[in-house]
């Protein structure tokens, strides 16, 4: 798929044209189309052989031609043309978090920095601070910045690396003589970012399968090639290894390679402890294998029930095994629901009736319709007389379809005093009002804390939504105590969001499992904003399991009914 691949040159577009001075709504164009490409979960080609760019929403005419320039030519000329103009090392810059176009241009005409190493040698003087409009505060989160631009360069979002993955296999399926396949590390554990791309494969003709995986239209480089594993470089970027493995030793390689490193170092200990022996190629008693196959006989083989992938981290969760008491962990067929989505009313490019038919087509009952208040005028917030419109739509559409209903929601933005951005006489009227956080996320922790705090007290709240405010690899969390927020939550019956955009994941896994322990509810929403990323909601049951979620833990699993029914509940 190359949607990334055209999404991260229209998006680079656009950041050039801002940095020239261009016309807003050029660049703003750009950039939504570099969103809505990127978060496509249909190929971009297939959909230009097709003739159907198109019906891309915010795709016309002019911007269609372009894609269809990027994928003729692997460029467009309005970029390479920019790239003249302005200097290249800027483009680097701006994969900084925190150094938007307007402050790399500034650093650079006042300083000519060329480096990553310059820049942050210039912060670390103080050099920063001197600048018109920045101060220490920017100098400081500059150096954040940095240091999230070199973490992030060994590791992706699993939204972004999970699709190449389940192509490389859906192509080794209907291309190669394969028996087994699988995907297995940290892909396979649902972790929110991942390094490489690991397959595991059964076969009876290993040289034909790897001559297969080395001509994958997805790979750029052979890095090894061999019969029992090869390792190439995608076109993405990123690494994949395949490996072929015996059938008798499946399920201990397939244990092996999902890991982690931490249960597995366990699982080993279990093994020495009972005089066994066990590896990637099985469970052993001295010479003699006595399991391999499944890994469900690995683990039985060490008085353990089958361990679920996500849970394999060590933390305690072969403690649990070994009590016969794991989770019966969340199922995404238990999903009913999708607990914040956006709609054309603020910034989402979907109708109404659109996202109903895609909810039908996940086989969903009912959708959170959560635009965004009326003081994020950059967001498109609904002002009141457009919500009184929402709701009276909603209630038509409602009494009309009986597959999926829509909840009248909202985002609620929590302003920097705490206070909502509906006055109460309006969030009477809203079924579901999830409040978060859209400004200010350099305030200090006993602010941010603050306000999550005083909106879950709120009686008209519902749910905080993305509660950390990350953004993977471009935002860190802002400056909050978790324990705090947490706790407010539980004291008011309040939920939390697990926001399954896949750049958020937030709540990470971390406070999923923390929310579960004090019985706070959750709610998985895919914060979709266009119609294709309500497909995030599997990366979302992904982050519940990781944290130990129930069926009984989520709202999601709850009827329409009965969602009204707690909605009703819950706000006094």
């Amino acid at each position: 798929m190359k949607n990334r691949e055209v999404a991260d040159i229209l998006r680079k577009t656009a950041q050039l044209l801002d940095i020239k001075g261009d016309n807003p709504y050029r660049i703003r164009a750009y950039e939504r189309a570099s969103q809505t490409i990127e978060s496509l979960t249909k190929d971009v080609e297939e959909l230009a052989r097709e003739g159907k760019l198109e019906t891309i929403p915010g795709i016309g005419a002019d911007l269609a031609n372009k894609i269809r320039e990027i994928l003729k030519t692997g460029t467009l000329s309005t970029f390479e043309e920019l790239k003249k103009e302005i200097p290249p090392v800027l483009l680097t810059f701006l994969e900084i978090p925190g150094l938007g176009p307007k402050k790399v241009k500034v650093i650079y005409e006042k300083y000519g920095i060329t480096s990553i190493e310059d820049l942050e040698k210039a912060c670390l003087q103080h050099k920063i601070a001197k600048l018109p409009g920045f101060g220490f505060k920017t100098e400081e989160n500059i150096l954040k910045g940095i240091r999230l631009f070199r973490e992030r360069t060994g590791r992706r979002p699993l939204g972004e690396v999970l699709p190449l993955a389940e192509e490389v296999v859906f192509l080794l399926r209907n291309r190669a003589p394969v028996i087994d396949i699988a995907i297995a590390g940290s892909i396979r554990r649902q972790k929110e970012t991942v390094k490489d791309i690991d397959i595991l494969i059964t076969t009876q003709q290993a040289e034909t399968t790897m001559k297969v995986v080395a001509e994958l239209p997805l790979v750029e480089e052979i890095i090894a090639l061999g019969d029992t594993k090869t390792s190439v470089r995608l076109r993405s970027g990123i690494q994949m290894d395949v490996r072929v493995v015996e059938p008798e030793a499946w399920g201990a390689a397939l244990a092996y390679f999902t890991g982690s490193k931490a249960h597995n170092i366990r699982i080993r200990e279990l093994a020495l402890e009972r005089g066994l022996k066990i590896n990637e190629y099985g469970v052993f008693r001295g010479e003699e294998r006595i399991a391999g196959r499944t890994e469900e006989e690995v683990y039985a083989v060490l008085g353990l029930p089958f361990i679920p992938p996500e849970l394999r981290e060590d933390r305690g969760e072969i403690e649990v095994a070994l009590q016969g008491k794991l989770p019966q962990l969340v199922n995404y067929e238990d999903i009913l629901g999708d607990g914040h989505v956006h709609s054309k009313y603020s910034d989402g490019s979907a109708s109404l009736e659109e996202i109903i038919l895609k909810a039908e087509a996940l086989g969903l009952s009912w959708v959170a319709i959560c635009d965004h208040s009326q003081g994020l005028k950059i967001a498109g917030g609904v002002p009141v007389e457009e919500l009184w419109k929402k709701k009276k739509r909603i209630e038509e559409l409602n009494n009309r379809s009986q597959k999926v209903k829509l909840i009248m929601g909202a985002e609620v933005d929590i302003l920097s005093d705490g206070t909502l951005d509906y006055p109460d006489e309006v969030l009477k009227e809203i079924d579901f009002v999830i409040a978060g956080i859209h400004t200010g996320f350099q305030q200090d922790e006993r602010q941010i804390t603050f306000r999550l705090v005083s909106a879950l007290k709120h009686p008209l709240v519902h749910a905080i939504a993305h509660p950390t405010g990350r953004v993977l690899g471009e935002r860190e969390p802002y400056a909050v105590n978790m324990e705090e927020v947490l706790e407010a939550a539980k004291t008011y019956g309040k939920a939390l969001e697990i926001n399954a955009y896949y750049k958020r994941l937030d709540l990470n896994d971390i406070y999923v499992k923390a929310s579960v322990e004090k019985g706070i509810p959750l709610i998985i929403g895919t914060d979709a904003h266009h119609v294709d990323q309500m497909d995030f909601l599997k990366l979302g049951v992904g982050v519940a399991r990781r944290g130990w979620c129930e069926k009984k833990d989520l709202l999601n699993t709850l009827s329409y009914e009965k969602v009204i029914e707690w909605s009703k509940k819950h706000k006094s």
